[in-house]
């Protein structure tokens, strides 16, 4: 009897001993799927044949001792800007309904390389950005601890299907948010790589100077399993930074003693709207835990949030407009209400207003940069609750109060969403860490560290 909740590290271990059949875990994520999905909708497109033909293939292969690595046989997600050769990729969106590209992304290659068995597709906000929807051609994901509740977005259904135990781990992206969000609400772990560590080829765009590909997975190691097979320089993306790329999970060694840990308390507690009182509570817990395994915390302070948000969301909001400027001149109503609401706003900024921003996010960047010279790791708030009602989610939600995700797509720094507790109804909440360019691994120890000291990996949904 194959466990409804196994861990990537879990499953490749069992694998590679062929105590575990890929065809097995395939038809039991399957079976899953079938039972569950219909509550969550967090698939557009599932891949019953190809998966099954893969895990087949999968299994033949390391029967005859060519055993890839430990994606081998591995059944994956993939959010549904990712594009699939021969399979349709559509932003969640009636205008990208019949979009059947011709070659994978360059991150699914590698993830193919790597042995993963793709799953299918899964459902997104519109074009990453208008969500959640209910004008859509397919409904949204909704959140497996309860589907009267949000998942966040836009990385809706890699979250929702990971916490629900569909597929093991998933590729998503992130813009201001969108891998840290779900993963905060959904209960799981989610990494936004440093800016160009991941190829973007292939990944249908929401902002060109914000976007980052990444993955969410239930612990962090699992994170840093994908993230190896994931990264790597890719001459035809033009963001895509030749930097070496260490052994993620060989720097999981549970040891955090020395690690300096700036605590940026202020971004949720007195700029703007603060968090309720269970998340500041988490985070605080959290905060001694990091202590007692040795961590040195000090509080820091940067600029207000809501300066990092405007810059985030004014360069985000212009860009965006910009990709879909044609359509929404002549397909307006194709789009879902929330997405075309949203973008007639991003029609008012000018010239000005993003040229400003791009100012502003350069002195910013440099302010992070300066007081990172004294710190390993930052820890603030990913979200101010636990995920809300889905029907009380407004079509102007992202404007109401500053992002708290944004300002590390600003800097395009290593930030990464860890469960850090449970609400008294059994919610999660959630903490968020920042490394410095390139340093994902310090930011993937930390939070192997604490996922090892805690108790909250060993708590699934009951679905």
């Amino acid at each position: 009897m194959i466990p409804d909740f196994l861990t990537i590290a879990h499953a490749a271990k069992l694998i590679q001993k062929r105590e575990l059949s890929p065809v097995e875990l395939v038809e039991n994520c399957l079976q899953r799927i079938e039972r569950i999905d219909g509550q969550i909708n967090s698939f557009i497109h599932i891949l019953a044949d190809n998966a099954r033909s893969a895990a087949h293939l999968a299994e033949r292969e390391i029967a005859s001792g060519h055993y890839r690595g430990l994606l081998h046989g591995i059944p994956i997600g993939l959010k549904d800007v990712y594009e699939t050769a021969d399979i349709p990729t559509t932003c969640h969106s009636k205008i990208m309904m019949n979009h059947i590209p011709k070659a994978d992304a360059q991150s699914v290659i590698r993830l193919k390389q790597a042995g993963a068995i793709i799953m299918g597709k899964l459902a997104t906000h519109e074009f990453a950005f208008g969500g959640p929807s209910f004008d859509l051609p397919w409904p949204p994901a909704r959140n497996p601890w309860d589907i009267t509740r949000f998942t966040g977005g836009s990385s809706s259904g890699t979250g929702a299907s990971v916490a629900a135990g569909l597929v093991l781990g998933g590729a998503a992206s992130d813009t201001g948010g969108s891998i840290r969000t779900p993963a905060a609400y959904c209960g799981v772990a989610g990494i936004k790589p440093t800016f160009g560590l991941i190829s973007r080829k292939g990944i249908l765009p929401l902002s060109f100077s914000l976007d980052h590909a990444g993955l969410m997975a239930w612990t962090a190691e699992d994170c840093a399993i994908l993230l190896q097979s994931m990264a790597g320089f890719d001459s035809e993306d033009p963001v895509s930074i030749d930097h070496p790329i260490p052994d993620y999970r060989s720097s999981l060694t549970g040891d955090v003693k020395g690690i300096r840990v700036g605590f940026l308390r202020h971004f949720y507690t007195t700029d703007a709207a603060a968090a309720n009182t269970p998340t500041c509570d988490a985070i605080d817990a959290a905060v001694k835990k990091l202590e007692e395994m040795g961590c040195s915390v000090h509080e820091i302070h940067l600029s207000p949030l809501t300066e990092w948000a405007a810059c985030g969301t004014i360069i985000m909001m212009a860009e965006a407009y910009a990709i879909h400027e044609a359509n929404l001149r002549t397909r307006f109503m194709d789009y879902g209400e929330v997405f075309r609401n949203r973008m007639a706003l991003a029609g008012l900024i000018t010239s000005a207003d993003y040229i400003q921003a791009t100012r502003r996010r350069r002195e910013l960047i440099d302010e992070f940069e300066r007081i990172m010279t004294n710190f390993d790791v930052i820890l603030t708030a990913v979200v101010r609750n636990e995920a809300p009602q889905i029907e009380m989610v407004g079509k102007f939600s992202i404007f109401e109060k500053p992002l708290l995700t944004m300002p590390f797509n600003v800097t395009g720094t290593p930030a990464m969403s860890v469960c850090c507790g449970y609400t008294e109804t059994g919610l999660p909440l959630a903490m968020q860490i920042i490394g410095k360019r390139f340093d994902d691994a310090t930011v993937l120890r930390v939070a192997d560290a604490y996922e090892r000291c805690t108790p909250w990996r060993q708590r699934r949904p009951l679905m």
